[in-house]
């Protein structure tokens, strides 16, 4: 039986211990000596884990009780994570004996606080242009229904946030569809040259309005690479855009692209698009938030250049479907490299 139980206890994948009819812990598997530390065969079940609510859901099953689930937070080896705990009744060799399961359920809570910070991030990014849709039709309606200058003015204004929530729903299906893609790897290939040149000659209008330079390093020739084309330019128009509006007026934007021989994280050879602007930078704690959804530096500045606070969102998931990195550098005062590295082939999946 003991050979019999510690198989049963090796096959299940969840960290499990069975303990006796007096609580005491007859054998455990690798996973919970992994979670909560050894098992230590005949000791009572409290000096493996001590949590009332487990102990008591414990000794209602010995005592004939029906199965218990619980959540429960608990101590483990790694931290405080959120479990649930399942204690249900067994039987061996006639005695009455009990089982004990604990599933880390953190990631799942993480996953729901995500959804709820989501929904209310949206909540709020549209309700701020709404509110002002809602005040400027009132105005119009009442107060200055008969001044025509008030008209071509609050218009104008509704326009332009009209304007933002119809950027901001649109980013918001990209991004869902970029997340629906993201395990799927674009298996056509791309002439990311190509795809740079064009990407620049779009954006060339707005950087001459900013007064800001684009130039161009590396983009002469032909780089063939395994790419979705769409998804690539949605990218580097989104960072070549960024630097344009965020570089000083009067300074250069570089767009470099060069070959790496060998790239440690991709293991091999991979291509780096480096996007650098000469604007005011930005503070080291910013730089590990950047790609959070509706995270932004400076929010003001960001809404009026007609920001919504996804499109590094989009461009961290679009590189994760490519295989690839982002890695982002700046210093107040200095500018900012975006660099994005792709891999050569399609051999990493």
């Amino acid at each position: 039986m003991p050979d019999l139980l510690d198989q049963l206890l090796s096959a299940v994948p969840v960290p499990m211990v069975v303990v006796d009819e007096e609580a005491r812990l007859i054998g455990g598997n690798d996973a919970m000596e992994a979670l909560l530390g050894p098992v230590p065969a005949n000791r009572p079940f409290v000096t493996l884990l001590r949590h009332p609510e487990v102990n008591t859901a414990l000794d209602s099953v010995l005592a004939g009780g029906e199965q218990a689930r619980l959540n429960a937070t608990m101590q483990t080896r790694n931290g405080k994570m959120l479990c649930q705990v399942l204690v249900s009744p067994l039987q061996i060799s006639g005695n009455r004996a009990a089982s004990v399961t604990i599933e880390d359920r953190s990631r799942d809570e993480e996953t729901e606080q995500m959804r709820r910070d989501f929904v209310a991030n949206v909540s709020h990014e549209l309700r701020t242009p709404l509110t002002a849709l809602m005040g400027f039709i009132e105005t119009l309606r009442g107060p200055a229904r008969n001044d025509l200058a008030a008209h071509d003015r609050f218009l104008e204004i509704m326009g332009r946030e009209a304007g933002r929530m119809n950027r901001l729903i649109g980013e918001l299906l990209s991004l869902s569809r970029v997340e629906q893609d993201e395990r799927r790897r674009p298996v056509e290939s791309v002439d990311l040259a190509a795809l740079l040149r064009s990407v620049v000659t779009t954006l060339s209008p707005s950087a001459t309005s900013a007064s800001v330079s684009l130039e161009q390093v590396g983009t002469s020739g032909q780089v063939m690479l395994p790419g979705d084309t769409d998804q690539l330019v949605q990218v580097f128009h989104n960072l070549i855009e960024n630097a344009v509006k965020y570089g000083a007026s009067g300074g250069v934007v570089r767009v470099v692209l060069e070959r790496l021989q060998h790239e440690p994280v991709l293991r091999g050879p991979a291509w780096m698009v480096t996007i650098a602007d000469e604007g005011e930078g930005i503070e080291a704690l910013h730089l590990p938030r950047l790609t959070e959804r509706f995270y932004r530096v400076d929010t003001h500045r960001s809404r009026e250049q007609g920001g919504t606070g996804l499109g590094l969102a989009i461009v961290k998931h679009i590189i994760n479907r490519h295989r690839g990195r982002l890695k982002i550098e700046s210093q107040k005062g200095k500018g900012s490299q975006f660099m994005v590295i792709l891999p050569e082939s399609a051999g990493r999946v």
